[in-house]
């Protein structure tokens, strides 16, 4: 069971001697192994380097998991047959010197299930486990403080951190260092990324390897860590999803530049007497669940032939697109708009409540939009023309813009540029987490400022969970409130869980009432007001996150019915509709949402009403998981 594999490593600019032909030793040029798989007999060896990790878990990554799973394990081969490996995969701890060897001989098959596995096409993974650990250094020996976790790609027989580094580049299809940006490609020029720096004296390289190790421990859950630094563990231990490791990979990858750029100006050319312990390297907090979240947004609000609105729904055009910026966390950073956006302080509220992790919601980013035709101007010239920026640990939110879009709000742009001071600056007050109160700040061209204050309203017994009530105040006079009433009407006739009423796509199952006073006068139809929900058990066990589909609402809203382009004598109201294939885990995901014409208070027990054929503006909702984002960013 012997294999040949020749990988093309595009820094290596030391070639691999005999690259091509067939060898059974290993180099001779100080490297030892030099991640080049060679033609040898089992065991499968190779080493685990840091500085070199004795006693480090080492398994073989067969079921592409980047755990270690124990026995039976079933591998598919290529003919359609199931190889049972009665062990689970491949593992040992580390010895001297970082060496391992794997007991390989379950990889070998009868014929009659197909041709012997080879683990050289299967990456190699370790873990070094703290206070257990131990790295040996010219001081002695001395434990991991904390968990980390390394891989090498297929063949790879090195497991370091640089390995790591390259295989989840090569994973990513983001091709060789060569092609990196600069402030990376120039730090890793030179360097053999698979090879044992250790062993070749390599001080920069081994300077590299150690930081980026302590920034892999760092991401490392806490949980997790403690699970690995129990007396009883033994690394084995199953704890990160499939997704959560990928997620580990994609940060490593993205903050590697700003890592190796610590090291460097540390360094000074010196890489021997890099103290990488006292080093300031990133704190970049992960969410480990993978969550989606949205990323896109496209507003359809201009009429094609210039008409006032609303007008017919396949004569609308797009007037503005945003896109929606996060940490790794999953926290929202930022919102750019191309064209305009209309922040909603309500919204802004709402989000506060999760400190800026949108995917707690629900909904996320229920909609609001510009009306305005400077929108689809802005939107048609090239660049970015407003963005909300989220500044969290200082509780601040600023809203700049460098189109008219506004004015008739008294929000006139600084500049034709994003830049300088903001056009709003929003900043709030929590108390044990609920938003006390959020604050617009509005600068005039006459040096005064305008002050918009939201105050929530106390929420009654029946309140649902994603919407509350609030006073809106400016320069201390109230203009408009939102009053939950209290009460529920829910749809008790309707047999929630029959199969007919399962299979309808959306579904008025409960209403609760509330009041909307301010905006005086006030349409005569604008009364008797309610919240409609779908809260259908639509899995049909429960067994999913419950449903709390916000389906319509009416509001009013001055800054929109007093543009001269839009005709809004009754009212408006949102109109939202959701994914129609069920996700359980996020069952409350809008598709898209209407903005019409208010039509008065209807029966609660009935079928949703189809997308309306007329309205002042159309949102359509884009998601993404959180490590498909990140993945973006990357390209």
């Amino acid at each position: 069971m012997t294999r040949l594999e020749c990988l093309p490593i595009a820094l290596l600019t030391l070639i691999l001697a005999g690259c091509g032909q067939e060898s059974d030793s290993p180099p001779v040029d100080g490297r030892d192994f030099d991640g080049v798989s060679y033609s040898e007999p089992a065991p499968y060896s190779g080493k685990v380097i840091d500085g070199y990790l004795t006693h480090a878990r080492v398994w073989l990554d067969m079921d592409g998991d980047s755990q270690y799973t124990p026995g039976p394990l079933e591998i598919e081969l290529e003919n359609g047959n199931i190889a049972v490996l009665e062990s689970g995969e491949p593992t040992t701890v580390s010895g001297q010197g970082g060496e391992f060897s794997l007991d390989v001989t379950e990889l070998d098959l009868e014929p009659e299930v197909g041709p012997d596995l080879d683990p050289g096409d299967y990456p190699l993974y370790a873990v070094a486990l703290p206070g257990k650990t131990l790295e040996q250094t010219w001081r002695g020996d001395v434990p991991v403080t904390r968990a980390f976790i390394m891989s090498a790609a297929p063949g790879v027989r090195n497991i370091t951190p640089l390995t790591t580094l390259a295989r989840y580049r090569s994973l990513f299809g983001l091709g060789s260092y060569l092609q990196t940006p600069e402030d990376l490609a120039g730090s890793l020029a030179g360097l053999n990324l698979v090879a044992d720096y250790v062993l070749s004296g390599d001080e920069r390289a081994h300077a590299y390897a150690r930081a980026l190790a302590r920034f892999m421990a760092s991401q490392i859950p806490d949980e997790y860590n403690a699970a690995l630094a129990k007396a009883g563990s033994d690394g084995t231990e199953r704890y990160l999803s499939k997704q959560a490791a990928y997620l580990l990979g994609i940060s490593l990858v993205q903050n590697a530049p700003s890592v190796i750029a610590v090291v460097n100006e540390a360094a000074g050319g010196d890489y021997a007497n890099v103290d990488v312990s006292s080093l300031s390297l990133p704190e970049v907090p992960l969410e480990y669940s993978d969550p989606v979240l949205l990323t896109h947004q496209r507003i359809l609000a201009q009429p094609e032939n210039d008409q006032n609105l609303p007008v017919s729904t396949s004569s609308l055009m797009v007037s503005s697109e945003l896109f929606f910026d996060y940490s790794e966390a999953g926290q929202l950073l930022s919102v750019s708009a191309e064209g305009c956006l209309e922040p909603s302080m309500p919204e802004l509220a709402r989000l506060i409540e999760v400190n800026g992790r949108m995917y707690q919601l629900g909904s996320q980013w229920r909609p609001s939009v510009s009306l305005s035709p400077q929108s689809r101007i802005a939107y048609e010239a090239e660049g970015i023309d407003e963005r909300l920026i989220f500044d969290w640990e200082n509780r601040r939110i600023y809203f700049e813009t460098s189109t008219t879009c506004h004015e008739h709000e008294g929000i006139s742009a600084g500049s034709t540029e994003l830049a300088g001071n903001p056009e709003v600056a929003y900043h709030w007050q929590q108390t044990e987490g609920a938003v006390g109160e959020l604050v617009a700040e509005i600068p005039r061209s006459d040096g005064s400022i305008l002050v918009r204050r939201l105050e929530p309203q106390p929420e009654p017994e029946l309140a649902p969970d994603d919407f509350g009530g609030f006073t809106l105040v400016e320069n201390g006079s109230r203009i408009a409130s939102l009053e939950l009433g209290g009460t529920e009407a829910a749809c008790a006739d309707l047999p929630a869980t029959d199969t007919e009423v399962i299979a309808l796509d959306h579904v008025v199952t409960d209403q609760i009432g509330y009041a909307f006073t301010g905006y005086e006068p006030q349409p005569a139809n604008f009364v008797n007001l309610a919240l409609e929900y779908d809260t259908r058990d639509l899995d049909g066990e429960g067994a999913g996150a419950p449903v709390s589909r916000l389906l319509r609402y009416g509001f009013l809203d001055p800054d929109l019915s007093g543009l001269a382009n839009v005709d809004a004598g009754s009212g408006f109201q949102w109109a939202m509709y959701y994914q129609t294939t069920f996700d359980p885990a996020n069952p409350d995901l809008i598709r898209e949402a209407y903005l019409a014409s208010y039509n008065g208070a209807r029966e609660c027990k009935r079928e949703f009403e189809e997308t309306p054929s007329s309205a002042y503006a159309k949102v359509e909702y884009s998601y993404q998981a959180l490590s498909e984002y990140l993945l973006g960013l990357l390209d």
